[in-house]
């Protein structure tokens, strides 16, 4: 198990430094600038500018900058929110996606599991065929759609739960459903092929002819290797549910970072995005590594 993390940790440095490079490379050559607006900048004003955040040194020096900055812990100034730091932005967005991301994950987990181990308890019946259509239907609603559903079916027709804002509890039901289920559908849909599998095996028949029930079936021999390919989905699923709720955060106005990142990349802030990058990266990044070992962990083969 050690070996796996280590070979993987190594693995994540120069990725990590690839994408950081890429993103900045684009970011950079992509057209506009930080103060590009309505009413063009004189060219003196605009050099000062320039000269304040560094962005008239070469290329190579600005990015050897901002990772020195990094490595001390300072994510720089913010081109466009002038009175706060992107390390102040990031500690204000970061928890709420954090918030958002992990309720989703749990429910999306649960969800998932209760009704593709359901279907699988009695295949080919009218609830394992219901339940499979239902987890079709919500793998195949995108967030952008969900999200504005239910906001417009809870939040608007019936005024059961706010629609935006994130001052309580109730305001945090919608946008987690939204992003659970096309997540909850896919871990149904697996978990219920892994079983159906798993059921034609040969130590399933010898457990059926020794008298076992179907619930005694799935405790004792089929949930572990059911879990397989969930947690090999699940690492770079929680990752993108972390990073990916963007739609969601803007839906129901909650001021995460994917709204910053938003903010940041049409204002071409160039420091908050690179900040929002790096921590996004280091998420998918952790998440793959703690797949990886859950894996190991179900599956002894993967550990040689």
């Amino acid at each position: 198990m050690p070996g796996i993390i280590l070979q993987r940790l190594l693995t994540a440095i120069p990725t990590l430094l690839a994408i950081l490079l890429v993103s900045f490379l684009l970011m950079r050559f992509a057209p506009g600038g930080p103060f590009d607006g309505e009413r063009p900048l004189d060219e003196a004003t605009r050099a000062a500018l320039e000269a304040s955040y560094d962005l008239d040194q070469p290329l190579w020096q600005q990015m050897t900058g901002w990772f020195g900055q990094v490595l001390q812990g300072d994510f720089g100034p913010s081109l466009v929110y002038r009175d706060f730091t992107v390390t102040e932005l990031v500690a204000q967005g970061l928890p709420v996606s954090l918030m958002l991301g992990g309720a989703a994950i749990i429910l999306a987990l649960a969800l998932g599991l209760a009704m593709g181990l359901r279907a699988a308890l009695k295949p080919g019946g009218w609830v394992d065929n219901a339940l499979m259509l239902s987890a079709t239907l919500l793998t195949a609603l995108p967030t952008f759609v969900t999200g504005p559903l239910l906001a417009l079916i809870f939040g608007v027709w019936l005024a059961l739960l706010p629609v935006g804002g994130s001052g309580g509890v109730t305001h945090w039901i919608l946008p987690v459903i939204a992003l659970a289920l096309p997540v909850a559908g896919v871990i149904a849909r697996l978990v219920r092929a892994a079983l159906a599998d798993i059921w034609r095996q040969d130590n399933i028949r010898t457990a059926r002819a020794r008298g076992l029930s179907a619930m005694q079936m799935l405790t004792r021999h089929a949930l572990r290797p059911a879990l397989i390919p969930v947690v090999s989905y699940l690492g770079p699923a929680a990752a993108g549910l972390l990073t990916g709720a963007v739609v969601i955060e803007t839906v129901f106005g909650l001021p995460g970072l994917g709204r910053y990142f938003v903010q940041g990349a049409l204002n071409r802030d160039y420091p908050l995005i690179m900040a929002v990058v790096l921590i996004y990266a280091v998420l998918i990044i952790a998440f793959n590594l703690i797949a990886d070992i859950l894996y190991a962990v179900l599956d002894p083969r993967a550990r040689a």
